[in-house]
């Protein structure tokens, strides 16, 4: 009977979780298939709308380039991401297993840089762009979004390259194989799970920026998503049917990417869990 209560006790408290933390997307999704006329009033507290509208799907692409906000984000989010992991692979590397002065003195830059705030530095970073005529452009974003993916992505892999057993390499080095050559077959492959759900992270973090595309791209073929969706204007009102349905639709691509490297995500945030 002990057994059972708490089995129950246990599945009601993850259900409970589950809940609080699915519930914010569940009540978008619920504003985005609402009509118009029950996202006030009354019927605004409604779990179960008098009939489901899709309108506000349709208006998101017809009345706004949102096609060309998801595919400034996707082109800046990819590229950034590709850079980073490619840097941060041979850096992380580096200072996880050569011997040099200065490591500590690095990865403690590293961590300052990811520490200023984006407010104290998009002054700066936007005249230069302006300076190098880089605003508008993908490149214009891509430069400042390593300020924090990178730091990001080094400190995450110098974890992940610091659980590899250092027999691995020896016996590399024993056969004839070079520090490149060890790097590229025998860290590289074992360091897959842990390149991958940095790469999530940064693509996430990368996704998600607001400031930097605020402010260094302002014409409207070239804003991304968050920023598009900041800027939702109605002619009397607020749209919020629209900025929920494109909220929803916003997720579905980091939801399907989650799901599709889920096993290579857990594997990598459990790497170096159990201590052989």
């Amino acid at each position: 009977m002990k057994k059972w209560v708490n089995g129950f006790a246990f599945y009601l408290l993850i259900g409970l979780l589950l809940l609080f933390v699915l519930f914010p997307f569940f009540w978008q999704f619920l504003t985005s298939i609402k009509p118009q006329t029950e996202l006030f009033g009354e019927k605004a507290f409604s779990l179960i709308p008098s009939h489901i509208s899709f309108d506000n799907y349709q208006l998101v692409f017809t009345n706004r380039p949102f096609a060309a906000y998801l595919l400034n984000s996707t082109i800046v989010a990819v590229a950034t991401t590709g850079y980073c992991i490619l840097i941060a692979s041979f850096a992380a590397f580096a200072i996880a297993r050569l011997q040099f002065k200065g490591k500590s003195i690095i990865l403690g830059l590293i961590l300052a840089v990811s520490m200023f705030p984006q407010i104290a530095t998009i002054a700066p970073i936007f005249l230069f762009m302006q300076t190098v005529d880089l605003t508008n452009s993908y490149l214009g974003l891509i430069i400042p979004y390593t300020t924090f993916a990178l730091p990001l992505a080094i400190w995450n892999l110098v974890s992940f390259y610091r659980k590899i057993p250092l027999d691995l390499e020896e016996a590399a080095k024993i056969d004839g194989a070079s520090i490149m050559q060890t790097f590229w077959k025998v860290v590289l492959p074992l360091a897959v799970p842990g390149t991958f759900t940095t790469a999530i992270l940064v693509f996430i973090a990368a996704w998600n920026e607001f400031l930097f595309a605020l402010t260094i791209n302002t014409e409207e073929s070239m804003k991304t998503v968050p920023v598009g969706i900041a800027l939702f204007q109605g002619q009397y009102t607020v749209p919020w049917g629209e900025i929920a349905a494109a909220s929803v639709v916003v997720t579905i691509p980091l939801v399907i990417m989650v799901l599709l490297f889920q096993r290579r995500i857990v594997s990598g945030i459990t790497a170096g869990a159990v201590k052989e």
